[in-house]
């Protein structure tokens, strides 16, 4: 459990960085910028994945090995 948490937390980092990344420098990849619904709002979704990525790291930690 603790490995699948380290890995989705890794995933929204990146995507979350690829995310702020698009925004500022306009290279064209990462996922937030592909979802319609989304629009306007990309640098709050990519700030929001920043988050949920420390969060799942830090919930990693907590958890007991094995």
């Amino acid at each position: 459990m603790k490995q699948l948490l380290e890995l989705l937390g890794f995933f929204a980092l990146v995507q979350g960085v690829a995310g702020l990344v698009h925004e500022f420098t306009d290279l064209d990849w990462g996922l937030v910028q592909r979802f319609g619904v989304l629009d306007g709002y990309e640098v709050y979704a990519s700030v929001a994945l920043l988050v949920l990525a420390f969060a799942l790291f830090a919930a990693a930690e907590s958890r007991k090995p094995g």
